[in-house]
């Protein structure tokens, strides 16, 4: 179970921080683990903003540790299997319990493994410009939030905090790490979307695209590490107010987008650089229950 602490920036001292991303601190456990604490950060259009989303670190390690087990058999993952609270001092439980994953320290692929499953976001901008996609070429005629004939792979660029990913295509992929692991990279993260995408239309959402993340271990074998499939690194749909031609309703943070978009600071729109302007309370809370109700969907009783 989670615990009730809200954790913007956790504060371990039994640890040396390595780094803190736009919502993960990373702490090291010796020299072959790392402790990643999920806190309950928020970014939109990559500024992270001051005001935390109640339990979301908890309601995202939760959805992460579910599909860890579930896609288990498809690829290795970077869990030890070690409880986090063993690692830490007795006062830093609390910032701990419930929101974090001790995994195995991993050489990371320069690269975010994402699969589309439908046009959406960026996808969709591209595609009106060119008929494809990251040098995927689709069928004429398709639409906003269109499901695609078959899902497909398109990589981009790890971006440092507040930069953007830059989509690429493949053959620049197969530049940077390697034609051969970039093969396998896309063979197993296909492989991935597929089998989460048909479960969750099941549990009534649609997975529209997610990212991958991939390491190698000391024996240079190909790991899913980070987090996985939830609502920061996926699109998720409720199917029962999916139409194609216009954005779907999601179960993620569009709110706080919505709500930052809306903000007007001296008559004029936020210019999307920080300081973010102070989420209010009740758009926090409302994203909250956004993620909840994504986790209890995915992972309750039918």
């Amino acid at each position: 179970m989670s615990d009730s602490t809200t954790v913007h920036a956790s504060t371990l001292h039994s640890l040396p921080l390595l780094a803190r991303g736009k919502v993960r601190d990373n702490y090291a456990v010796g020299n072959d683990r790392i402790l990643m604490v999920a806190s309950d950060r928020l970014s939109a259009f990559d500024v992270i903003l001051d005001q935390p989303i109640p339990g979301k670190g908890a309601l995202l390690t939760q959805m992460a540790l579910f599909w860890f087990d579930k896609l288990g058999h498809v690829v290795p993952n970077h869990l030890t299997g070690e409880a986090p609270e063993a690692v830490v001092a007795a006062d830093e439980v609390a910032q701990v319990r419930g929101r974090s994953m001790l995994v195995k320290r991993l050489k990371p692929l320069p690269v975010e493994a994402v699969v589309r499953g439908y046009l959406a976001g960026s996808g969709w901008k591209e595609y009106q410009q060119g008929g494809a996609v990251c040098g995927v070429k689709l069928p004429a005629g398709l639409r906003n939030a269109s499901k695609l004939p078959e899902p497909i792979f398109t990589p981009a660029t790890k971006a440092a905090v507040g930069d953007h990913d830059e989509n690429i295509d493949f053959d620049t992929m197969a530049g940077l790490i390697g034609r051969e692991r970039a093969e396998e990279v896309r063979r197993v993260a296909i492989q991935l979307y597929r089998e989460a995408a048909d479960y969750a239309l099941t549990r009534g959402i649609i997975i529209a695209d997610t990212k991958f993340e991939f390491g190698l271990d000391e024996h240079g074998t190909l790991t899913l590490m980070d987090e996985v499939l939830t609502p920061d690194s996926s699109r998720f749909w409720p199917l029962a107010s999916y139409a194609e031609g216009s954005n779907p309703p999601s179960y993620d943070k569009q709110g706080v987008r919505d709500w930052l978009e809306s903000v007007r600071i001296d008559g004029q729109p936020w210019n999307k650089r920080a300081p973010a302007p102070a989420l209010p309370a009740a758009v926090a809370e409302a994203t909250a229950a956004t993620y909840r109700e994504a986790l209890e969907r995915l992972t309750g009783p039918r």
